[in-house]
């Protein structure tokens, strides 16, 4: 069934078409990811969907029973409700409801009630009961909690005012409301922004789930991969749609880019010769001749011209290329602790990094990735331990936070105070390659968007040309061209890289190694991130670090406790369960016996089985209460 169909949908800005003449549905179960470069319509189209932006031209039609969740980007609100409190509002009208089916139980108590009212109120509480069960009635505390805990929160983290969470955190809480909300269509804004890998798992589950529809604009492309099962493609204005994930889409797209290229070059090459041929008649002076050049210009001016698709491309240039060549060992940490007073963050960490190494440093936010940054580039002092580069490091250094950039500079300010050295046609020869052109040199800093602010730091980096890379979040504000780009320019490197990030599909473009930060140990894995995560997910594999013989000792002693737990936690579970199963079969005879007339008639036996049937019912929901805590 279609939910969604746009027709024809065109919106300018300025007098400038943005999008023009975007045609598509979407069905029901659909999961279809918006793709595109920065600046290319995606959040423009987004807005117009969600009504916060009108369009010129066109037909937007939802289905008549569409329910829409939206997750914008950028959300930012003040709340003094703790975490757990601005969830529930979620489903205050459940809760509201449960308050009334109380209510109502009391109500029913009443023995000064005639038979008629005690009837029409036992409809009422019979109708209102039904529909809190199916609508997550006695479920809703255990959803709250888990999609909480999916996204990240720590239990101590529930009590906390809303207005004293990070930006990040906020973004998360908000996430975690759009997924709570009943809906059948999602809409969701960059919804990765602000999630380490584990969330960002737990929401790819949950949205492959999800028996609705979803719509995403994202640069994640390991989660589109993961999610979409169509693909939408803006680029020149212009809508595509696919109907594959997001390998295929990229597959189909060069072999597209590849024939449209053919296709132009061939036309090139045929108007070339028309015109030669032209000019060679129109050079003899005959009339005959001169009538066929007429004819053949009018036959050319016709030709429904083939675009260049290499003008759609992106034309950043990224070349890393070293000055000079470090030698064999680049960094040696060694006996390497780190903490602060609240927090360790590792302990007595031994690793090496070798020239060439391409290595992936991940692990959850908070877990202390940034701060091994800041001691490898000295700006932190450890409380043990060193880290120390080897014979001829040069250290670039990537920061995500971009601090290194002064947003009081132009453009073209910032980059000669970075290489004063350089001309002015060097300087914006170097930044055309980064595509800054013309009015964009004398912008400030201040005003770029996170994608030209990470374009302009790359170039930085490119011109050090260090021989060992730090990396914080590199791909984070880049559109999937500049990433793509940025990968192959890693890749082609011949020196060395440590990277943070949180992008699958680019670590496994890029890195040989995978470091994994937890439980304030760093573990080494050999391979790309696939194969770090299929030897994290091998329970029986066994660990590439070494573990003394008391540390296995003590995890078969912790894993027997939690099979114990998990063994009495089933029992009490199944034992629950037949006690709801036992108190529904009575209930199911109680309310049989009060449909009988010879009991309906009686008002003392008719109190009498209301009073059991709610005692009955109270009884049941706190025993759906203790089998939630148990789960």
């Amino acid at each position: 069934m279609i939910i969604l169909s746009v027709n024809d949908l065109t919106k300018s800005f300025l007098n400038e078409n943005i999008l023009e003449d975007l045609t598509f549905s979407i069905s029901d179960r659909d999961k279809v990811g918006i793709v595109g470069d920065n600046g290319s319509g995606k959040t423009t189209l987004f807005n117009i969907l969600t009504k916060d932006l009108s369009f010129d031209s066109g037909d937007i039609n939802f289905a008549k029973n569409v329910n829409l969740s939206i997750l914008r980007q950028n959300i930012s609100y003040t709340s003094d409700k703790t975490v757990y409190e601005e969830c529930l509002e979620v489903f205050e009208d459940i809760i509201l409801l449960e308050k009334e089916i109380r209510e109502l139980e009391i109500e029913m108590g009443n023995k000064n009630l005639s038979e008629d009212e005690i009837h029409k109120l036992f409809d009422i509480y019979e109708s209102k009961r039904h529909y809190f069960e199916e609508n997550s009635g006695y479920s809703y505390n255990s959803k709250v909690r888990g999609v909480l805990f999916g996204l990240g929160f720590l239990e101590s983290d529930f009590s906390k005012s809303v207005n004293n969470l990070s930006g990040g955190q906020k973004s998360r809480l908000h996430l975690a409301k759009i997924l709570l909300k009943p809906s059948n269509m999602i809409l969701l804004d960059e919804p990765t922004n602000h999630l380490d890998i584990e969330s960002i798992q737990f929401l790819e589950s949950y949205l492959r789930d999800y028996k609705g529809s979803c719509l995403i604009i994202s640069h994640d492309r390991y989660f589109l991969n993961s999610v979409c099962n169509r693909i939408f493609s803006i680029e020149n204005k212009k809508l595509k749609s696919f109907n594959c994930g997001y390998d295929e889409f990229v597959s189909r797209r060069e072999k597209e880019f590849e024939i449209n290229r053919h296709l132009y070059e061939k036309q090139q090459k045929e108007i070339s010769r028309q015109k030669e041929i032209i000019q060679r008649f129109e050079n003899y002076g005959n009339n005959r001749f001169i009538k066929q050049a007429s004819s053949r210009r009018k036959l050319l001016e016709k030709i429904d011209l083939v675009e260049n698709p290499e003008i759609y491309k992106n034309s950043m240039k990224l070349k890393l290329v070293p000055e000079v060549e470090s030698g064999k060992d680049v960094l040696t940490i060694s006996d390497l602790s780190m903490g602060f007073v609240d927090k360790n963050l590792f302990d007595n960490i031994n690793l090496n990094i070798y020239k060439g190494d391409k290595i992936g440093l991940v692990g959850k936010n908070g877990v202390g990735k940034t701060t091994l940054f800041k001691i490898i580039c000295k700006d932190l002092k450890p409380i043990k331990g060193s880290c120390d580069l080897g014979a001829r490091v040069s250290l670039g250094y990537y920061d995500q936070e971009q601090k290194t950039l002064n947003n009081q500079n132009s453009v073209m300010e910032e980059f000669w105070d970075a290489y004063p050295r350089m001309n002015n046609f060097e300087v914006r020869s170097h930044l055309a390659k980064f595509n800054f052109y013309d009015e964009d040199l004398f912008k400030s800093v201040g005003e770029l968007s996170g994608g030209e602010r990470a374009r302009l730091e790359l170039l930085k980096l490119m011109l050090s040309k260090s021989n060992f890379l730090l990396l914080d979040e590199p791909t984070n504000h880049l559109d999937i061209e500049s990433k793509e780009i940025l990968e192959k320019a890693i890749v082609d490197y011949s020196g060395t890289v440590l990277t943070i990030s949180h992008d699958r599909y680019f670590l496994n473009k890029v890195v040989n190694k995978i470091w994994y930060l937890e439980d304030e140990r760093i573990t080494e894995f050999y391979g790309n991130y696939d194969y770090f995560l299929e030897k994290l997910n091998e329970k029986n594999e066994v660990e590439e670090k070494v573990i003394s013989k008391t540390e296995v000792e003590k995890e078969k002693k912790k894993k027997r406790e939690i099979e114990i737990q998990e063994r009495a936690k089933k029992q009490k579970l199944q034992e629950i369960e037949n006690k709801i199963f036992e108190i529904e079969d009575k209930i199911e005879l109680l309310n049989k016996d009060i449909q009988n007339p010879e009991i309906f008639n009686n008002k003392d036996k008719f109190l009498k089985i209301s009073e059991d049937l709610s005692k009955l019912i109270k009884e049941k929901e706190n025993l759906y209460l203790e089998w939630e805590n148990y789960l």
